[in-house]
C-alpha cells in the first residue's frame, strides 16, 4: 500500500495533517471522507519523484489531442483503436507515451479515465474527471468537445498573459547587452585618450572607467553575484514566506497585480463553468479549479471556500469575503445561484474576464514601449555623455584659450 499526505477539515472546522495508507489516492480519499474529514490536499508520498520522465504537456498540445480525439470517436472508432491512432500521429513525445499506457491499460479492461489517471503529469485532474463524468454519462464526446474549447481558451489566455510579461524582460536584457557593449567594448577605447588628456576627470566619468575595469577583469565576480541573487529569490519562494510575499506582490503590484487578478477570475469562471457542464459536482469542481490557480493566495482562498460550500454556504460568499475577485464575479455568481443556473452565469463572467485579460495585456504592452524608450535613452545616453564630456570640457578650454 502507499502513504498519502492529507491537508483536511474536520467536522469542527479545525485544520489537521496526517498520513493515511490505501492501495490509491480513491481508496485514500474514501477513507478520510468517511471518517467525517473535508480534504483540501491530498498527495502521495514521493509522488514527486514517481511522476518525472518527461515535460508537462502545454494546454495547445491538449487541445489538439481532445480535438482530434473527438472527431476519430465521433467517426464510430472505438477509444481502444482511437488511443493507437493518436498515440502513432502525436508529435509530442511525452503526450505520446501517455497515450500508449493509457492504451494498454484500456485494453486490460480499465476505464479510461483510471487511465489518463496514471500520468498526473501528462493528463490534467480536469481531463480526468471530466472524462470520468462523460464515461459515466455516455457522452464521452461531450466531454472532449468541451475539454477542447477549454484548453483552447486556456491557451489563448496564458499565452497573452506570458507575451505581456515576456515583453519588457527582453527589453531588459536587451538594455542590459548594450551597456556591457559600451562598458567592456567602448569605454576602454576612450580610457588611454582620457589619462592624455591630463586634466581630471569628472567623477561619473572616474566611476564609468573605474567599472569598465572591473567588469573587464574581474566579470567573474559579478556573475557570482547575479547567479547567488537569482538562486537565492528562487530559494526564498519556496518558503512559506517567500511563497506568500511572492503571492502577495502577484496581487499588489502595480499594473501587473490587476492583469494577475483579471487573468485568475477568468480561468476560475471558465473552468468552473466547464466542469459544472459535465456533470461534476461543485465542491469537487472549486478544488480542481483551486489547483489550477498558480498564486497561493487565491488558491488557498479557493480552498476555504470549498470548505465552506462542503458546509452549506453559497460559493458567493467566500468568493466576495477573499476581497480579491472584481465585485461582478461573486454578484453573478450570487444571481446563477438565485435562479439555479451557476454554470450559465460563470460562462459569461469568463467571457467578460478573458476580453478584459486581452485589453490588459495591449495596454500593458503600449504603456511600456515608451517607457523603455525614455529607460533605454537615460541609460545609454548618461554612459555616452560621461564619455564625451571630457572631450567637450577640453574642446572648451582649447577655444578659450
Amino acid at each position: 500500500m502507499a502513504q498519502y499526505n492529507y491537508r483536511a477539515m474536520d467536522k469542527g472546522g479545525k485544520a489537521k495533517k496526517g498520513t493515511v495508507e490505501a492501495i490509491s489516492e480513491d481508496k485514500a480519499r474514501e477513507k478520510l471522507k468517511a471518517e467525517g474529514y473535508i480534504i483540501q490536499e491530498i498527495k502521495e508520498q514521493g509522488s514527486a519523484k514517481k511522476t518525472g520522465g518527461g515535460k508537462k504537456v502545454k494546454d495547445k498540445d491538449l487541445a489538439v489531442f481532445c480535438k482530434q480525439f473527438v472527431a476519430i470517436l465521433n467517426a464510430g472508432v472505438t477509444v481502444i483503436t482511437a488511443l493507437e491512432m493518436m498515440a502513432e500521429q502525436m508529435e509530442n513525445k511525452t503526450l505520446q507515451r501517455g497515450l500508449r499506457e493509457a492504451q494498454t491499460y484500456v485494453q486490460k479492461g480499465g476505464t479510461l479515465a483510471d487511465a489518463f489517471k496514471l500520468n498526473p503529469k501528462i493528463f490534467p485532474p480536469i481531463l480526468v474527471n471530466m472524462v470520468a463524468a462523460g464515461e459515466m454519462s455516455g457522452n464521452l464526446e461531450v466531454s472532449f468537445e468541451r475539454l477542447t474549447t477549454h484548453f483552447e481558451n486556456s491557451n489563448k489566455l496564458s499565452s497573452k498573459v506570458k507575451g505581456a510579461m515576456t515583453y519588457p524582460c527582453v527589453i531588459l536584457v536587451v538594455v542590459i547587452a548594450v551597456v556591457v557593449v559600451l562598458l567592456v567594448g567602448v569605454i576602454p577605447q576612450f580610457e588611454q585618450m582620457f589619462e592624455d588628456l591630463g586634466s581630471e576627470l569628472p567623477i561619473f566619468t572616474r566611476m564609468l572607467v573605474a567599472f569598465s575595469n572591473f567588469l573587464k577583469t574581474k566579470y567573474y565576480i559579478v556573475i557570482a553575484i547575479v547567479v547567488a541573487v537569482v538562486l537565492g529569490l528562487r530559494a526564498f519562494g519556496k518558503t512559506e514566506a517567500g511563497s506568500l510575499l511572492y503571492a502577495k506582490i502577484g496581487i499588489r503590484a502595480p499594473i501587473f497585480g490587476n492583469l494577475t487578478v483579471k487573468s485568475a477570475a477568468a480561468t476560475f469562471s471558465r473552468t468552473l463553468s466547464t466542469l459544472l457542464a459535465s456533470g461534476i459536482p461543485l465542491i469537487d469542481a472549486i478544488e480542481q479549479v483551486a489547483k489550477m490557480i498558480k498564486n497561493r493566495i487565491i488558491r488557498e482562498g479557493l480552498l476555504d471556500a470549498k470548505v465552506q460550500v462542503a458546509k452549506g454556504v453559497p460559493l458567493s460568499k467566500p468568493i466576495r469575503d477573499m476581497e480579491i475577485f472584481p465585485p461582478m464575479l461573486p454578484q453573478m455568481i450570487k444571481i446563477g445561484e438565485e435562479t439555479g443556473n451557476i454554470e450559465e452565469m460563470v460562462d459569461k463572467v469568463a467571457d467578460y474576464y478573458e476580453m478584459e485579460v486581452n485589453d490588459a495585456t495591449d495596454a500593458l504592452t503600449a504603456m511600456m514601449e515608451p517607457l523603455i524608450i525614455v529607460v533605454m535613452g537615460v541609460v545609454v545616453g548618461g554612459i555616452v555623455l560621461a564619455i564625451y564630456s571630457p572631450m567637450l570640457s577640453m574642446y572648451d578650454a582649447v577655444d578659450n584659450y
